[in-house]
C-alpha cells in the first residue's frame, strides 16, 4: 500500500512538471492597470533586489512606500518579474544585457541608473595578496590583455575560455566566486565555470604560480568567508562600498558596473523590441523542450548528480553519526549523576533551539575560521549535532516507555543490567522509535538543501545553477522536487526494513511465512 502510494505521488509531481512546464507565461499581470513609463512609477510598488547588493540601499532610500523583497540568486531575481511576483528589480546592468539577448518578454525600465566600481575583496590586514592583485592588474592593464577580455567578454559575449599556463608550483589560491552570476562575469557551462571573473580569477592565479581553487557559494556569505580565513579573496563582481570597506579591504577598481531596472515589457509603457508571437505547442513537446535544456544541454545532467551524490553522503553521514552522538547524549540524559544529566538536558535545548543555517554558519565561519575544513566535513559535523538532539529524546521516550518490570524480571533471571538493557528493553525500545526516528530522519535530508551558504553544491544548489543559465521558472524546481522525494522515499524504505528485522514479530511472520 505505501508503495502504490509513494508511485501515486510521483506520478503526481511529473503531472504537475507537466502542467506548470506547459503553462503560458503571460498569467502574471500588472497589479495596477497602470504602465511603468519611469523609475517614479515604481513608488509603491513591489520591487526585487538582490541579497547584501548595494541596490537595497537605494531602493530603502528612494522608494520608502514600496515593498521590497529580496531574493538570495539573480536567477530568482529574474524569475520573479516574469512570474509577476514583483513589478520591476533591480540588477546589473551589463549581466541584463547578456539575459535580455535571449529574453524577450522582459525589458529596461531604466538603464545605468547609477554605476559603483567593483574590486576584489579581501581579508582586513591581508596587504600582500592586495598588493600582488594591484600589480597584477596594473600589468595586465598595460599589456592590453585586459581591454581585450572587456571586448571579449563584456562587448562580443563570448563563452570561450582562453588557455593559459599556470605552473601551479607556488600554493593554492583559493577564490569565492558567485557561479550563477551571469554572463559575462560568471556562468557554468559544459560542468565548469567560465566568464570575465573566472578569467581574471586564473590569470591572477598563474601569476602568482598557485593552483586556483573556485569556491562557489552565496552572494550573501562571500564577505563572511573571506573575513573568515575560508577563501583567499573575493571575484564576483563585489561592488566597492563604504559600508564594505568596514568589513574588508578592496583591491583598485578594474571596472565599473551600472545597475539599472527591468521588468515585464507588457508592463512597460514604451516595450523595447517587439516580443515574439507565442506559438502554441503541446504540454508534452513543452515538457519535452525543457527537458532537453534543464538536462541534455552543456551536460547539465553532470550538476545533478554531482548534487545528488552530496546530498546522499551527507544525509547518511549525518544520520550516522548523530544516531551514535544521540545514543550517548541519552545516556548522559539519564544517569542520576546531576552535572552529567543537565549538561545532556542544556545540549538539547541548544541544539533543539538552534536553526540549522545558524549552526552551519557558526561552525563553518566561526568555529573553523583558521582551519582549513572541507565544507562537506563541516556540513556533516552541524547536521550531526542537530540530529543528536532530537534522536537522544527519541531514545530516551522510547526506553522509559517499555515497563519496567521487564527490567526487573531480566534481572531476576540472572540477566546483568547490560544483557537486559540490550536483549529486553533495547528490541522493544528500537521497534517504538522507529516511525519516529523516520520522520525526523527524512526532514534532515530536506534540511541539506541550505548547504550552498558554505560552497557546497547540493541538489538545491545545482538546480540554481541550471535555472540561472535557462531562467526556466518550473521544471528545474519540480525536477529537484521530484529527485528529493526519491531520495527520502528510498531511504525511508531502507529504514522501514531495517525495522522490519529489529521486530521479533515480523521475523517470527516470515519464518512461518518461509515454511
Amino acid at each position: 500500500m505505501k508503495k502504490k502510494t509513494g508511485l501515486l505521488l510521483l506520478l503526481l509531481m511529473f503531472l504537475l512538471t507537466l502542467v506548470g512546464c506547459g503553462a503560458p507565461k503571460d498569467e502574471a499581470t500588472q497589479r495596477s492597470g497602470a504602465k511603468l513609463a519611469t523609475l517614479e512609477d515604481l513608488k509603491d510598488k513591489r520591487i526585487g533586489i538582490l541579497l547584501g547588493s548595494v541596490h537595497d540601499a537605494y531602493v530603502a532610500k528612494t522608494f520608502p512606500d514600496a515593498t521590497v523583497l529580496q531574493y538570495k540568486s539573480p536567477s530568482d531575481l529574474v524569475l520573479a518579474v516574469k512570474t509577476g511576483k514583483v513589478d520591476a528589480a533591480f540588477y546589473t546592468h551589463e549581466t541584463l544585457l547578456e539575459i535580455l539577448r535571449g529574453d524577450d518578454e522582459i525589458g529596461f525600465l531604466a538603464e545605468r541608473i547609477f554605476s559603483v566600481p567593483i574590486g576584489m575583496g579581501f581579508k582586513k590586514g591581508n596587504d600582500e595578496l592586495r598588493g600582488q592583485f594591484d600589480l597584477f592588474l596594473r600589468q595586465l592593464k598595460e599589456s592590453g590583455v585586459f581591454d581585450d577580455m572587456v571586448r571579449r567578454w563584456i562587448l562580443d559575449g563570448t563563452t570561450q575560455m582562453p588557455d593559459i599556463e599556470n605552473p601551479k608550483t607556488n600554493g593554492v589560491l583559493t577564490v569565492g566566486i558567485v557561479s550563477d552570476k551571469g554572463m559575462p562575469f560568471t556562468i557554468v557551462k559544459d560542468n565548469r565555470m567560465i566568464g570575465f571573473d573566472v578569467e581574471m580569477a586564473q590569470r591572477f592565479a598563474a601569476y602568482l604560480g598557485k593552483e586556483l581553487k573556485l569556491s562557489d557559494m552565496e552572494f550573501g556569505a562571500l564577505i563572511p568567508a573571506v573575513s573568515g580565513n575560508k577563501i583567499d579573496q573575493i571575484t564576483s563582481t563585489l561592488m566597492i562600498t563604504q559600508e564594505r570597506k568596514k568589513q574588508i579591504d578592496f583591491s583598485e577598481p578594474y571596472y565599473e558596473l551600472g545597475a539599472s531596472a527591468f521588468a515585464l515589457k507588457k508592463n512597460l509603457a514604451q516595450a523595447q523590441g517587439e516580443t515574439n508571437a507565442a506559438v502554441a505547442v503541446s504540454g508534452w513537446q513543452s515538457l519535452a523542450d525543457s527537458f532537453h535544456n534543464n538536462i541534455i544541454r552543456e551536460k547539465r545532467y553532470l550538476l545533478l548528480l554531482d548534487g545528488l551524490q552530496t546530498t546522499l553522503v551527507l544525509s547518511v553521514s549525518s544520520s550516522f553519526f548523530g544516531t551514535v552522538l544521540g545514543a550517548l547524549i541519552c545516556f548522559m540524559r539519564m544517569r542520576k549523576n546531576r552535572l552529567v544529566c543537565s549538561s545532556a538536558k542544556v545540549y538539547i535545548a541548544l541544539m533543539r533551539g538552534t536553526p540549522v543555517l545558524v549552526l552551519l554558519m557558526l561552525i563553518f565561519y566561526v568555529a573553523f575560521a583558521s582551519v582549513d575544513v572541507n565544507p562537506l566535513i563541516a556540513a556533516v559535523l552541524a547536521f550531526a549535532l542537530n540530529f543528536a538532539a532530537y534522536v537522544s529524546e527519541m531514545f530516551r521516550t522510547s526506553i522509559e516507555s517499555v515497563d519496567k518490570g521487564q527490567t526487573e524480571a531480566g534481572l531476576a533471571g540472572g540477566f546483568s543490567r547490560l544483557q537486559t538493557f540490550v536483549y529486553i528493553v533495547m528490541p522493544q525500545a528500537l521497534r517504538q522509535v522507529m516511525p519516529v526516528y523516520k520522520g525526523e530522519f527524512i526532514s534532515l535530508v530536506k534540511m541539506t538543501s541550505v548547504v550552498g551558504y558554505i560552497a557546497l553544491q547540493d541538489l538545491t544548489k545545482a538546480s540554481d545553477i541550471i535555472r540561472s543559465r535557462t531562467f526556466d521558472a518550473f521544471f528545474p524546481i519540480v525536477m529537484v522536487a521530484v529527485l528529493y522525494f526519491i531520495v527520502s522515499w528510498s531511504l525511508a524504505l531502507a529504514l522501514d526494513y531495517a525495522g522490519a528485522k529489529l521486530d521479533p514479530k515480523q521475523q517470527r511472520k516470515t519464518r512461518r511465512d518461509a515454511l
